[in-house]
């Protein structure tokens, strides 16, 4: 059994086997789980709690961002399937026009750095497809709360608070949806969202005259995109804004590029380990970090993985920063090798360089792809300790980047569902009138140089730091589980799958066992920093193991004692039925439910 296995709990490990939900978030729990004792599914109830999400975490994610879901159905054998809602470049996104403004990089904020929305889409298709649910019962928890409001959080009044002047001087629309009465709401004011609700009205109205659920969620696909979010981004983004570096440009999204858009469904990337089967996004997502990761970790013997020793944590890390370096060399929205390098021999050669000591090289694969083309490198003089927690961070250089939010579903009947929604952060680029939201930034993942895989293309999607996780055995899904948190998802995920799956732990045990990251990466956010080395722990690990890490060369950071990682997770078992679910503690928002 691994250390920490046997520790109290922040709260109790939910068991049950009618359905489970877990978020980032009280209120969305309280609607996926609302939607099940109602008798919907688990897809009628993640649609439900994300768009929930959408209004309870604005400084977390947003109708104009983006999200990527692994689910699975209940029939057996179930195939998992990516749930793809990455918007990609506009078509005037070249990085021509990016040069001819003076840019080197896509900034951090602002509408040149927005990709097509492509959340809400995503939602919908699931809906369609796979729920069971009409568009008004579903949209009807979201409405409520944008119309009545909910109580904002701390963490979203400082992040307004960060931006206020940025809002009142340069984004007034902004200013009139985030500000009460000129000033930064406090936390527990009630903030309500009437734009918003009443394009979430229009959907509805656009579905109710269709001949069946499924036409009418196809009707509000195209309300959305052609009627009433198109045609509002092109006439609002040509006029000038401010931007993070500081200058006020014009954005290119026409109406047409956000009416061009269709999320979609894929097969997932797999490995199996240790008897079971680990789905996650593709390349153009960093989701296979933690399938190469798992690779050059499975001929350890289980008790030199536990996340809790100097050992342990070594061996994780190291080979961390061996899969990193190869997402950032190689992810991208194109042909990728990906067999390459989780084939054996590739592995076995890699796991070669996982020595007694810490590396502070950037060591990417060599593979046949013709590849090489290496990230610029800007070493930052200190880590941030704290993301992570749910608070957004902020760059030195004023620009202030959102987080994420998550959410996990399973159902009675077996479906299941891992779901990572992100983008249109309130602090992203100004509120679109009309519409109550602001669009995402994920474009500044993309580079502007013509020889990386990543660079900006239009029609490409930006590479996504979202990573939501489904773990199945013998083709039934056991396992999802998933948290916020940019180039740290994966890091945070593979200490805890490793405490589930080898440790002994139950659910609520392997969140609340501490955890850590390594900033030994290119940043995928503006400024895309690097930490060669670096180690970011909790506190609770403790001395002795903080201490030998550092011999082994790692340059630690202490975060404290609860500040990494807001994971959660739902389980069953195909076999009884039972059910379990647990949420993170660390900023006093995500919660679990069921029965």
């Amino acid at each position: 059994m691994f250390s920490h296995a046997t520790s109290h709990t922040t709260r109790p490990s939910l068991t049950g086997s009618f359905g489970m939900s877990a978020s980032t978030h009280w209120s969305t729990t309280a609607a996926c789980q609302s939607v099940l004792e109602r008798g919907g599914n688990a897809f009628d109830a993640a649609v439900a709690g994300a768009f929930v999400l959408h209004l309870v975490e604005p400084h977390l994610n947003g109708p104009g961002g983006d999200m990527t879901g692994i689910f699975a159905t209940a029939e057996a054998p179930s195939e998992p399937q990516v749930l793809m809602g990455q918007g990609s470049a506009p078509e005037g996104a070249t990085i021509d026009h990016y040069r001819s403004l003076g840019m080197q990089d896509v900034p951090g904020a602002g509408g040149l750095a927005a990709a097509v929305p492509g959340a809400v889409d995503a939602w919908l298709l699931l809906l369609r497809d796979h729920g069971t649910w009409v568009l008004g019962d579903v949209l009807g928890y979201a409405i409520e709360i944008a119309e009545r409001g909910h109580p904002i959080l701390p963490q979203a009044a400082a992040a307004i608070a960060s931006v206020s002047e940025l809002f009142t001087e340069h984004w007034p629309t902004s200013a009139e949806q985030w500000l009460t009465g000129g000033a930064v709401p406090k936390p527990g004011t009630m903030i309500t969202n009437p734009e918003y609700s009443e394009v979430l009205r229009r959907l509805v109205a656009s579905a109710d005259d269709a001949e069946n659920r499924e036409a009418g969620i196809d009707a509000a696909r195209q309300a959305w995109k052609r009627d009433i979010v198109g045609p509002a981004v092109e006439e609002f983004f040509t006029v000038p804004h401010r931007h993070a570096d500081g200058g006020d440009y014009s954005g290119v999204m026409a109406a047409s590029d956000v009416a061009e858009f269709s999320a979609t469904t894929e097969a997932p990337a797999s490995i199996e380990f240790r008897g079971h089967t680990i789905a996650k996004t593709g390349p153009w997502g960093q989701g296979p970090v933690m399938l190469q990761t798992l690779k050059l970790l499975e001929s350890f013997d289980d008790e030199e993985l536990d996340p809790g020793t100097p050992e342990g944590i070594h061996r994780i890390v190291e080979a961390m920063k061996l899969a990193l370096a190869d997402r950032d060399v190689y992810y991208a929205d194109e042909e990728l090798p990906l067999d390459q390098l989780l084939a054996a021999e590739t592995v076995a050669e890699r796991r070669k360089l996982i020595t007694d000591r810490a590396s502070l090289e950037f060591r990417p694969s060599s593979v046949a792809t013709g590849v090489r083309w290496r990230p610029p490198v800007v070493q930052q003089d200190e880590v941030d300790a704290g993301a992570g927690a749910g608070e957004p961070t902020v760059a030195k250089a004023g620009a202030r980047r959102g987080d994420t939010s998550h959410l996990d579903v399973v159902d009675r009947w077996g479906n299941m569902i891992s779901a990572t929604p992100s983008g249109g952060w309130l602090q992203s680029s100004p509120t679109i009138p009309g519409l109550g939201f602001c669009l995402g930034t994920r474009l500044q993942m993309t580079w502007l140089d013509e020889h990386s895989p990543a660079a900006l293309r239009p029609g490409r999607r930006p590479r996504t730091t979202l990573s939501p996780t489904l773990v199945l055995r013998d083709g039934q899904p056991v396992i999802a589980m998933g948290t916020p948190g940019g180039d740290q998802q994966d890091q945070w995920k593979v200490p805890m799958l490793l405490r589930l799956l080898l440790g002994g732990h139950s659910p609520q045990q392997a969140i609340d066992a501490p955890t850590f990251h390594t900033g030994h990466l290119v940043g995928s956010f503006w400024p895309r920093t690097s930490g060669p080395g670096t180690l970011v722990l909790e506190d609770r690990l403790g001395d002795d193991v903080i201490a030998e890490l550092e011999s082994r060369g790692h340059r630690v950071t202490r975060a404290g004692d609860w500040a990494l990682g807001r994971l959660s997770c739902v389980t069953r078992d195909p076999e009884t039925g039972r059910m379990s679910a647990a949420a993170n503690p660390r900023g006093a928002q995500g919660y679990a439910a069921g029965r």
